[in-house]
């Protein structure tokens, strides 16, 4: 199969004199996002030959900690739908709903 038409999706990442994020942006031209601010970033990419998941962990030094928990409770629900979509488990995905709604109830996010 040819490929037909590639798509970038830039990340850029301002760093201080330690190399600690202070300024994420991202852009993505099909989706019409040019240098759109973010505080966090979650990347997993996988590799295939040594079958394991290679990732990329940042955030900026002002991203609140009520923010960030809502941020992984947020990506915990959407990789929960995600594995719907790519395993039609619906048993696995019921049960990674209920860890999301125990996470959100344990750090008091509903």
């Amino acid at each position: 199969m040819a490929v037909k038409h590639t798509s970038e999706i830039r990340l850029k990442v301002g760093l201080d004199e330690n190399r600690v994020p202070e300024e994420l942006s991202w852009s993505a031209e099909d989706g019409g996002i040019e240098n759109e601010e973010a505080k966090a970033m979650l990347l997993s990419v996988w590799d295939s030959k040594n079958k394991e998941s290679l990732k990329i962990d940042l955030w900026t030094k002002d991203m609140p900690v009520d923010e960030m928990k809502l941020f992984f409770h947020q990506t915990l629900v959407t990789l929960s739908d995600t594995f719907m979509r790519a395993t039609q488990d619906e048993k696995m995905t019921a049960t990674m709903k209920d860890f999301c709604e125990y996470f959100a109830e344990k750090l008091e996010l509903k």
